[in-house]
């Protein structure tokens, strides 16, 4: 998520104020604009490209360390560390798991079997010549007593940190994309799909097979019933059903009248 502080780009026009009203402090843009206070620009043809080599520049002067492990901490064979892993007392990561660069695992978090924690973002600019990639250097910070199934994957940001919530528990094959932040106590069940930059609150549980787009805000205590696909924001309390997803009850009414209709 953009902080105060952050560089962030924009290359089309229909994103332009979103960026300009964003919390960042520098907008790489490609035409000049009226600068917002406490804001600047930097006007360049191709964002994307200014952005990426700003990422790839300042990510190789980072000064990498080994992984730190809490002597409590259960580490099964087979195992990859990465470099700026900090894993505390009493986590387990299991067989298999991939843990990369710049993950930070609290107490007691368990991850398992094959699971992959900290990826580069799916995130691409599609050119004539093809697609090009965002370059990642940001990291994954799970707090305590987070479980994670087996074969799930959580991508890192890409310039920030994708942030699981303490007493978090995750079902196995899900898929967490880039820069998302989930609150505490969060259930999520097997085969879901989150997208990057979304923002799922505390006590919420989502069931198997939810899809979720980009930049979606899924506010506390939420319910969102299994095989919905998530594209706008979901109040606080709510239960969502159905693709496009909408409240449940709404849409059972809907189901009953199509129903009616076949019959007839």
């Amino acid at each position: 998520m953009v902080e105060h502080g952050d560089i962030v780009f924009v290359d089309h026009p229909k994103y332009y104020q979103k960026a300009l009203l964003s919390a960042a402090t520098i907008i790489i843009i490609p035409e000049e604009l009226l600068v917002p206070e406490g804001k600047s620009l930097l006007v360049h043809p191709k964002p994307f490209d200014a952005f990426n080599f700003l990422l790839k520049h300042f990510a190789a002067e980072q000064t990498l360390k080994d992984a730190w492990i809490h002597v409590s901490a259960k580490v099964y064979p087979n195992v990859y560390l990465g470099k700026n892993v900090r894993i505390e007392e009493n986590c387990v990561i299991h067989a298999g798991a991939h843990i990369a660069d710049h993950t930070h695992l609290e107490s007691g978090v368990i991850i398992g079997p094959n699971s992959v924690i900290g990826y580069d973002a799916f995130y691409y600019k599609k050119k004539p010549e093809g697609y090009d990639r965002l370059n990642s250097s940001g990291g994954v910070h799970i707090e305590s007593n987070v479980e994670i199934g087996a074969l799930c994957t959580i991508d890192r940001g890409v310039t920030g940190v994708t942030r699981i919530g303490k007493g978090t528990k995750i079902d196995n094959q899900v898929h967490i994309g880039h820069d998302t932040q989930i609150g505490t106590n969060t259930l999520i069940a097997a085969g879901c799909g989150i997208s990057g930059c979304v923002e799922i609150g505390n006590n919420v549980t989502i069931w198997g097979q939810v899809g979720m787009a980009s930049g979606v805000k899924v506010h506390d205590n939420a319910v969102i019933l299994g095989q919905s696909g998530v594209t706008k924001n979901v109040p606080e309390g709510a239960e969502y059903f159905g693709t496009p997803a909408g409240p449940s009850k709404d849409k059972y009414t809907e189901l009953v009248y199509l129903r009616n209709q076949v019959k007839n």
